[in-house]
């Protein structure tokens, strides 16, 4: 998922903005899962002590603008080989598939590309694509014994978050990395904050603000088959697609008060509305969303996709009796505590940096064996959580994790008409 602001991304839509798609139990009940130090054990030492030993014979689904740029950072890194890519649209693949040195008999497009790419003797896959599909195409990377890198949001409804979540599990069964790519908990002053936070020198959380704020996100008339909502980030206009833009966008902020609070909601009621004129897609353009925790703990979050030049936030703020925290996509990460000096840290070009430590880092989970997969349980909990804050505010009124998981409700994907 591209997290920059959409008013940057769409003057660089041929450049690296949004990637273009190729095309059972109850995941903790109603608890919240906590989140170990293991989550961010490879963000802290992302970089390999030597040179590579090897090269991961790597595939790639979903090469679109962001899928392209982001493929250009695994070649960069030195220790992957591209060996075969997949898009929905041929032009797409075969533009990647030029620049990425992939030969054309390992080019693939359509709907099933994906599982040429699988068949193709991969050892590993990168999904770059509208998060309706991932749970499928996750699932079926781990069954053919592939270890896995993603982006987010990792579902768009419940039975997807499920299905991520057993494939998580399922490939540390099977000794397989499932890698989901998150950046704020990458950046060395965030991961400082959160050690504070997580610490007696914070005291007892009562009360967390996060901020989602976009450039707002193209939406068009909609055509007789769903191909023109899969390029050029419109699919982030319909919830089946993309999730909504709480799931979509500002699961960043709100992944970012899981890792704070070592916990997910267990209810939400808020507020949303589409806001922007000639709407063809479904997602709302504003939502105010009021979390509540097992323990008390309040978590307001706001967010808004509006094309109205407002500066682009992906924030956290936690609040305890004494203390107050900032970890942050953009700015200053910051703490403190009253009467002590404060810590503050400039967070610095974490669109790429933190992808940057994450491809290191799935590098080094694979071939030094880490298989205990701690990013999807997160990203399963923060999906989970955006989820019942959008059902929510749509609803205009209060939702528990509980009753949302008990409804388990599928949102569908006209796939009519497509190529196969």
């Amino acid at each position: 998922m591209d997290n920059r602001p959409l008013s940057r991304i769409g003057e660089q839509e041929s450049g690296h903005s949004r990637r273009s798609f190729l095309g059972g139990a109850l995941v903790a009940a109603a608890s919240g899962s906590l989140l170990g130090a293991a989550a961010t054990r490879a963000a802290e030492d992302p970089a390999p002590k030597a040179g590579p030993k090897r090269k991961i014979k790597l595939g790639w689904v979903g090469c679109g603008s962001r899928g392209s740029w982001l493929a250009g950072l695994f070649q960069k890194n030195g220790s992957y080989q591209m060996y075969a890519v997949a898009d929905y649209f041929p032009d797409a693949a075969d533009k990647c598939g030029d620049a990425m040195g992939v030969a054309k008999g390992r080019r693939f497009a359509g709907l099933s590309g994906y599982k040429k790419v699988l068949e193709s003797g991969v050892e590993a896959v990168a999904l770059e694509v509208p998060p309706g599909f991932f749970p499928e195409m996750a699932a079926a990377a781990v069954e053919a014994g592939v270890h896995v890198y993603m982006a987010k949001p990792v579902a768009v409804d419940v039975p997807g978050c499920l299905r991520i979540g057993a494939a998580g599990k399922r490939a540390t069964q099977r000794r397989q990395v499932f890698f989901v790519d998150y950046q704020i908990p990458t950046d060395p002053f965030n991961i400082e904050v959160a050690k504070r936070v997580h610490s007696a020198e914070m005291g007892k959380l009562l009360k967390m603000v996060t901020v989602g704020v976009s450039g707002g996100h193209p939406d068009q008339p909609k055509t007789a088959t769903l191909e023109s909502r899969l390029r050029n980030s419109v699919w982030a206009s319909d919830v089946a697609l993309g999730g909504d833009w709480i799931t979509a966008f500002d699961i960043h902020a709100i992944d970012a008060a899981l890792w704070l609070a070592g916990q997910r909601p267990v209810s939400a009621m808020g507020t949303s509305r589409t806001c922007r004129a000639n709407p063809y897609g479904d997602a709302r353009d504003i939502c105010d969303v009021v979390y509540q925790y097992a323990d008390g703990l309040e978590h307001n979050h706001s967010g808004m996709a509006l094309p109205n030049g407002a500066d682009g936030e992906l924030s956290c703020k936690a609040y305890s009796l004494t203390t107050h925290a900032v970890v942050t996509y953009w700015h200053k990460a910051h703490f403190h505590r009253r009467g002590q000096r404060e810590f503050t840290g400039q967070v610095v070009d974490l669109y790429t940096a933190g992808a940057v430590r994450n491809i290191a880092s799935f590098y080094q989970a694979v071939t030094g064996g880490h298989f205990e997969n701690p990013t999807v349980e997160r990203s399963v909990d923060g999906c989970l959580t955006c989820i019942l804050g959008r059902e929510a505010a749509a609803r205009q009124g209060r939702l528990t994790m509980v009753e949302l998981l008990k409804e388990n409700k599928r949102l569908e994907l006209d796939l009519s008409g497509l190529r196969t």
